[in-house]
């Protein structure tokens, strides 16, 4: 399998020069492409902040965090901006859409930003939108869905760029038990099918249990990395 993300010698202290906190250290890691992989350990483990170090959201205190050949950590702001938009899809956990946006228009606005043809945008996201069960809510704003249907949102915006890979951070935190499996069932899915590759951040045993590799991280340091198959 393609190697699309390498993490070498990853580290990240908050604070350094009072009380340092080491967030994430000296992390080794490599994500393959179509994977379905679950980071999972305690709160203040360092998951959460490992997926914002991949997603170029937050800087790290030392290593490389190498994408496709191309290594987020050397590049300047507006240049990691573009690479984001055109590489990675992002799943948080609070959904992030935009309350004014109908779901359609939430899904098409990062394909605004890559200056995508208007026939491609509509094509794409009523095709999205569909595959997450949600084609006849096209209109909607986020206000009139339920959780599980803004997080479907959600995940169809994170797509709709075309990303390498989607990083989601704890996606199922705030659903019930049918919107998380249901969401799941959609993700696992798109994996399979697509060869989406999917990078988790969870205490969720719902998506553990889904997961095909759990990476177990206990203050800031990987304790443990299997494969289910």
């Amino acid at each position: 399998m393609k190697e699309i993300i390498q993490i070498r010698k990853l580290n990240k202290t908050y604070n350094p020069d009072t009380v340092p906190v080491h967030a994430v250290r000296d992390i080794n890691l490599t994500i393959c492409e179509g994977e379905f992989t679950a980071i999972v350990g305690p709160s203040g483990s360092g998951k959460s902040t490992l997926l914002n170090l991949l997603g170029g959201l937050d800087n790290a205190s030392s290593g490389e965090v190498i994408i496709d050949n191309t290594n987020i950590m050397e590049m300047d702001e507006n240049d990691l901006i573009n690479f984001r938009l055109q590489n990675i899809g992002f799943v948080f956990q609070a959904y992030n859409l935009i309350p004014v946006l109908s779901a359609k228009e939430n899904v098409e606005f990062i394909m605004l930003l890559q200056d995508r043809p208007k026939k491609e945008r509509e094509e794409r996201v009523k095709s999205l939108l569909t595959a997450v069960g949600l084609g006849d809510r096209l209109d909607s704003r986020p206000t009139e869905l339920s959780g599980g249907q803004q997080q479907r949102v959600a995940v169809a915006r994170a797509l709709a760029s075309k990303p390498k890979f989607v990083l989601a951070d704890e996606p199922t935190a705030n659903l019930d038990t049918q919107s998380a499996e249901t969401l799941l069932d959609i993700m696992e899915r798109l994996n399979k099918e697509e060869g989406m590759t999917f990078l988790f951040s969870t205490h969720d045993q719902r998506v553990v249990n889904r997961a095909r590799r759990v990476v177990n991280l206990v203050d800031g340091s990987i304790e443990s990395d299997i494969r289910k198959e």
